[in-house]
């Protein structure tokens, strides 16, 4: 395992709120995506500590292994009480480090993964759209392991760079409340936690 499980590994750390930016915003207003529709894969619901629930709708016809392995640690119970780690405005809420995201000590949340293998890339021709859920690798694309991400807004430079494994069916709104990081980094100091994380079939 890695020890530098992050999002898009330090290549995206510095500049990444101003591509953001750039996706975000047309005329001043936040760009919607279609509502995602209910495909034939089981949907991960998690429940944000005092904000509300995310229903997403899991994609194994895109990314199989990815799907299974999510499905895996939700149904071990291993996400819950997992914070989101890493948060940037106009861009993305990550989430998942099984071995560090869990308290009370925070210092190396984002960098572990699970006890499971890393994953060879499931990239596919899915775009990056707000409600869009990645996983997080390091620059090896076959290193995603239980790190994932869900899109505040669209971003283009990601499409078939990272594997898309579902859609916020349900609760948007509430992954828009969590609660941001520092500007260029995202790292969060008092982070939301995932209470609970199960799937439903």
């Amino acid at each position: 395992m890695s020890d530098s499980k992050v999002f898009a590994g330090g290549l995206f750390a510095v500049g990444l709120a101003f591509l953001a930016a750039f996706f975000l915003f047309t005329n001043g207003t936040v760009t919607e995506a279609s509502a995602a529709e209910d495909t034939a894969g089981p949907n991960l619901v998690i429940t944000v500590a005092g904000k509300g629930e995310v229903v997403i709708d899991l994609r194994p016809d895109l990314a199989p292994e990815h799907v299974s392995r999510i499905v895996a640690l939700a149904e071990a119970g291993a996400y819950d009480g997992v914070v989101f780690h890493r948060v940037m405005e106009g861009f993305m809420a990550q989430t998942g480090d099984v071995q560090f995201g869990k308290g009370p000590d925070l210092s190396r949340a984002g960098t572990g993964g699970s006890d499971l293998p890393d994953l060879p890339a499931e990239f596919s021709a899915e775009p990056y759209q707000r409600g869009t859920v990645g996983m997080a690798r390091t620059n090896d694309p076959d290193s995603a392991n239980s790190q994932f991400f869900i899109m505040f807004a669209p971003a283009g430079h990601l499409d078939g760079q990272y594997t898309v494994v579902g859609n916020v069916l349900e609760g948007m709104e509430v992954v828009d409340t969590i609660t941001r990081g520092a500007p260029g980094s995202g790292i969060v100091d008092t982070p939301d936690v995932m209470e609970s994380v199960t799937v439903q079939e």
